[in-house]
């Protein structure tokens, strides 16, 4: 089994510079030869590389020490120190850098193949035959080489994906996530079944895929860490858009739209800028729901979350698989995918920054 790791904090140190070496040539026809000594060599650099292999930090949960080679002394006979080798330190693309100790951002790896040096090698100090010239045939000095960086790395990994799948726990969300991809996540009847993020490739056909973020079950008091807390909501700032997921029928009894609104809640106390991103509402489990009460239902549910008249959200099924290809067409839509509207009355966003809700089609008003 894989574990989901996604913070960590390393140690690292780059190579120190080499130091110049003092020397004076000593030839059997030159007895009193000039300077000769060399240059120290560079230390080794400690750089970070976006690897899209990878896909949780649990590496750093066994080793967390990282050091690059010190550069070499310079030496006699004009010499070079030998420069240092560097280290690589692979991480998984979505690894954002800070210096644990000061807060410093250092960088954020998004794209496959990215590199940045996290601690740059010290340069190499100078021999003393830097320091000759017309006044001066015979200097002694030379330099050190530059100390090494040492700083400790926190690590923060936020899974890159189009679309976050949020909700309560059991809305839903890790039973959908297996109808629409390969992903296989565990499904239970219990709160918490996905304890750690979740990605699945959704092939709406074969020229057009998505990939959605099962994301860990919000719970009242998330912002502040409660739960999962921010273990979940740092994930969803990486996705495009979000399906919200609201279970229509809910074993507890609760209100779907009670429910619909304190995810908000905590959406907009961890981030406004999260809280403002294109949302779909979906509800689920309409299968549980007579025929005769489901319509009632979602038009209750519409008018208490405060859509328009003629707006409703997307119906669906995880378990039998009803409503999910309309509700993928609006997901791959709203995250950008395409330039057209979601189409139809029946599919309903949030606008972005207005914290009002529209008809994609446009015909509402």
């Amino acid at each position: 089994m894989n574990v989901f790791v996604d913070t960590a904090v390393i140690n690292v140190r780059s190579g120190k510079g080499g130091d110049g070496a003092s020397h004076l040539r000593r030839e059997k026809d030159r007895p009193k030869g000039g300077p000769d000594g060399g240059n120290g060599g560079r230390g080794g650099d400690v750089v970070v590389v976006a690897d899209s292999h990878l896909d949780t930090l649990i590496e750093f949960s066994f080793r967390s020490h990282f050091f690059a080679i010190d550069g070499g002394k310079g030496m006699q006979k004009s010499c070079h120190g030998a420069d240092g080798a560097g280290i690589e330190i692979r991480l998984p693309v979505g690894s954002v850098v800070t210096d644990a100790d000061t807060g410093e951002f250092l960088v954020d790896l998004i794209i496959p193949g990215q590199t940045a040096v996290v601690a740059p090698g010290g340069t190499g100090g100078l021999g003393n035959e830097h320091f000759k010239g017309a006044l001066k045939q015979t200097p002694l000095e030379c330099t050190p080489g530059e100390l090494a960086v040492e700083r400790r790395l926190l690590i923060e990994l936020k899974l890159i994906a189009d679309v976050g799948l949020v909700g309560l726990p059991n809305a839903g969300k890790s039973t959908l996530l297996s109808a629409i991809s390969r992903a296989n996540a565990k499904v239970g009847a219990y709160p918490f079944t996905t304890l750690s993020p979740q990605l699945g490739i959704a092939e709406l056909d074969p020229d057009r895929r998505m990939v959605f973020a099962d994301l860990p079950g919000l719970i009242e008091g998330a912002a502040q860490g409660a739960g999962l807390g921010h273990d979940f909501l740092k994930h969803v700032e990486r996705t495009r858009a979000i399906v919200h997921l609201v279970d229509l029928a809910p074993l507890d009894g609760s209100d779907p739209a009670a429910n619909w609104h304190m995810i908000r809640k905590e959406l907009l106390e961890f981030s406004a800028e999260l809280a403002e991103k294109p949302e779909l509402v979906v509800l689920n489990k309409v299968d549980l729901v007579e025929p005769e009460e489901r319509e009632e239902r979602i038009e209750r549910f519409a008018g208490a979350i405060g859509m328009r008249k003629g707006e409703r959200p997307i119906a669906i099924s995880g378990a039998t698989g009803e409503g999910v290809r309309a509700m993928l067409e609006g997901a791959w839509k709203l995250a950008g995918k395409t330039s057209e509207p979601i189409g139809g009355s029946a599919e309903t966003t949030r606008r972005p920054g207005t914290g009002s809700w529209g008809n994609s089609a446009g015909t509402a008003s």
